[in-house]
């Protein structure tokens, strides 16, 4: 017992990346902290200001195609302005760069939700189940919002 848990300290202790990514923050991939379209992108999402945030992740993307993270803001940002068809290529896009991008299979689940596929937001929930090893918050999320659609599904 002992011995499994000094690996396990040894593991963490190394891993200080590893743990910040776990927590839900952005991947190890993202954009320099200094890039200020990157960092714009985020201030404008949380002013909940699509178009702004699209230009700003839009620019960022153009210098950083590779970078999972950035799609996955562009899909969230299009999928809040109500052009889902551009969401899921940037979700899609995020997950092709990054299979295991929580969010990504958060957001698009939930795409899907309001695109009325419950069978596929069902798919990236399965996703989540096998990503995460002890539940996470993405996947606790997209369970919610579906058994919300399920449950105002049963009242029509």
């Amino acid at each position: 017992m002992r011995a499994a848990l000094l690996i396990i300290a040894t593991f963490l202790a190394l891993s200080p990346a590893r743990i910040v990514f776990a927590a839900g923050s952005d991947n190890r991939t993202a954009a320099s902290p200094s890039d200020s379209d990157y960092e714009n992108g985020k201030k404008a999402i949380e002013a909940k200001n699509w178009k702004l945030a699209l230009e700003q992740f839009g620019r960022a993307a153009a210098r950083v195609p590779g970078n999972a993270d950035i799609h996955n803001y562009l899909g969230f940002a299009y999928r809040n302005s109500g052009n889902l068809d551009a969401a899921f290529k940037s979700y899609a896009e995020a997950l092709r760069l990054e299979p295991k991008h929580k969010g990504a299979h958060e957001y698009v689940g939930e795409a899907y939700l309001i695109a009325g596929n419950l069978a596929k937001a069902e798919e990236h929930l399965a996703a989540l189940d096998k990503i995460c090893l002890f539940s996470c918050e993405e996947y606790r999320d997209l369970k919610k919002k579906i058994d919300e659609y399920k449950a105002r599904g049963a009242k029509n």
